[in-house]
């Protein structure tokens, strides 16, 4: 059997912090990211790619390093998959930057087809339009990767063809992370493996896969996800150490793991928990509630990617450990029945 895929996503400051020992680990880097102007896809936010990439490459040669284009905020889907010509230019441009920049394929982060929550333009056409835009990159690839990285739930179900998506693509990440997030008034998991005990939510791991599963993506194609960096909720009641407890404010964007590990967990007040039901760490300190994964939680999520048969595991983001823990729990977590 071979190995799941490790991907990890990297900004441009991510890049530079791939060590030796990242490289011979990851089995996949998404550069993250490329973005649409006037139709045709921008490389202003990655100036040094190719050096990076070299570099990279250097260090394992058989690693695969794919470009992902849009991430949270970024438009310009919609309107250039309104039209079979609008496809095409964009499909065109993606694959004169593959060639140019020697990518290995594209990887399409729209968030979310048919959904203005990011405050992108969108339209009800989006789920037909998101499958043929898919086919025209494939068309231009050939050969090389296309992937997408899918919300975890089932709005992002209900606004494509999943069906028909995952036929085209080689697999879907899902971004099972943000599960709670800057929309959720309630202090919990944001990329817990299951559902913790009085949790009826749907937002974990477990739950996406299932719903894309039954959507029509198989088991070999779905990439799961795993967060480098915390979820905080503020004026927490300190009830069952935070847990599932409403507030007044959102999950605000927290501190990656290796500035957790310096100065939160186990400081300024900050006790560390286990929920062995979600299989998730947490952090509390009486009305500051932390959610955030760590090497157990990983080690849980390998195994239930060994478990179900999925193609791999991913994160989001490379900078946000500068300890380089996490990607060795995943390495030593997804091979460590395999050698």
């Amino acid at each position: 059997m071979t190995d799941p895929m490790i991907l990890g996503y990297a900004v441009p400051r991510g890049l530079d912090m791939i060590t030796e020992d990242d490289a011979k680990r990851l089995t996949h880097v998404n550069v993250a990211f490329g973005v649409i102007r006037d139709g045709l896809l921008s490389m202003e936010q990655l100036p040094d790619l190719k050096a990076q990439t070299a570099r990279i490459r250097a260090l394992n040669p058989a690693i695969r390093i794919v470009l992902s284009i849009g991430g949270w905020t970024a438009g310009g889907f919609s309107t250039m998959a309104m039209t079979e010509a609008g496809r095409r230019a964009f499909a065109d441009s993606v694959g004169r930057v593959l060639d140019e920049e020697g990518l290995d394929g594209v990887d399409i982060d729209w968030e979310y087809p048919c959904d203005g929550s990011a405050g992108i333009d969108h339209d009800p056409s989006d789920r037909e339009h998101f499958t043929q835009l898919l086919q025209a990159l494939r068309d231009v690839a050939g050969n090389r990767i296309v992937s997408i990285a899918a919300g975890g739930g089932a709005y992002f179900i209900e606004g494509t063809e999943m069906e028909k998506v995952q036929a085209i693509c080689d697999y879907v990440q899902i971004m099972t992370y943000d599960l709670r997030s800057g929309f959720t008034k309630e202090a919990g998991h944001h990329t817990s493996l299951y559902a913790g005990k009085g949790d009826d939510s749907r937002r974990n791991a477990h739950d996406c896969v299932e719903m894309f599963r039954a959507a029509g993506v198989p088991y070999e194609k779905i990439v799961i996800g795993a967060a480098f960096y915390s979820r905080i909720w503020k004026h927490v009641a300190d009830v069952h150490h935070g847990l599932l407890q409403p507030t007044e404010g959102v999950g605000e964007y927290g501190p990656g793991y290796g500035e957790l590990l310096k100065n939160w967990i186990g400081r300024n007040g900050f006790e560390a928990y286990w929920d062995d039901e979600a299989k998730a760490p947490y952090l509390f300190d009486g009305e500051t509630f932390v959610s955030y994964d760590d090497p157990r939680s990983i080690a849980c999520k390998c195994a239930y990617v060994r478990e179900k048969g999925l193609r791999g595991i991913m994160y989001w983001e490379h900078a946000c450990d500068d300890t380089h823990a996490l990607l060795r729990a995943m390495a030593d977590g997804v091979r460590s029945e395999n050698g």
